[in-house]
Order: C-alpha cells, then sequence, then structure tokens
C-alpha cells in the first residue's frame, strides 16, 4: 500500500481512485494500438505475399511501404502489449490498494429512516 501524506483514508482513496481510471484508460489506449498494429503486419504481409506471388505488381515504394508496416506493426504490437501488461500489473494493485483501505474504514450501516421503512412497506413511495 502506498504511503499518505495526510493520513486521510478518504483522500488515499481519491487518489488510486484517480489513479484507476488512469490506467485503464492507459490500457483501451494501448489495446486501440495493438489493434491498429495488427492491422499494419496483416497489410504488410499481405502486400508481400501478394507480391511474391504476383497478384501485386513489385514496385520498390510498395515493397518499402509493405516490409515498414510489417515491421513497424510488430515494434509498436510488442511495445504495447508490454505496456498494457504493466499498466493491468500497476491497476490490479491499486485496486486491492483501495480495497485494503475501504475495509480499514469505519463505515456505518446505513439503514432507512422508521417512516420511509413503514411508506415502503404499505406500497406508497416518499
Amino acid at each position: 500500500m502506498h504511503d499518505n501524506q495526510s493520513g486521510d483514508p478518504h483522500d488515499e482513496v481519491v487518489r488510486l481512485e484517480e489513479l484507476i481510471e488512469d490506467l485503464a484508460a492507459k490500457i483501451e489506449s494501448c489495446r486501440k494500438l495493438i489493434l491498429v498494429s495488427r492491422i499494419a503486419v496483416a497489410g504488410g504481409s499481405l502486400v508481400l505475399t501478394g507480391m511474391l506471388f504476383g497478384v501485386i505488381r513489385f514496385g520498390p515504394a510498395i515493397m518499402a511501404a509493405a516490409v515498414a508496416a510489417l515491421l513497424g506493426g510488430i515494434a509498436v504490437w510488442g511495445s504495447n502489449s508490454s505496456t498494457a501488461q504493466q499498466a493491468a500489473k500497476e491497476l490490479a494493485s491499486a485496486e486491492s490498494d483501495r480495497s485494503a483501505l475501504i475495509e480499514e474504514m469505519d463505515l456505518g450501516d446505513v439503514t432507512p429512516l422508521r417512516a420511509f421503512s413503514a411508506r415502503s412497506q404499505n406500497g406508497t413511495t416518499a
């Protein structure tokens, strides 16, 4: 668990919730980039295969673009996969810390008011 300087567990929970939101956004961004990189790898591979079998006419610029898409896609895919895995570990840790802090707080049970409870049983609403 992270040390908090203020000593207020409520502030620490708020900080952890902000961290959790940031990490979730980071993971979602990585997933989008992974999808784009997979498309680049597939596209580059298809173009190179098409050139190999004569379906696509050979051209140095087309071949260079296909190789760049293939290699760039592999690099982006790997980089974002490891970043997403690290962020997922941090997210799990932050969620665990938040849950532990919430359990440590002395939160009272919420009981309904008697008048509200009686109206609810009679079928009327407030």
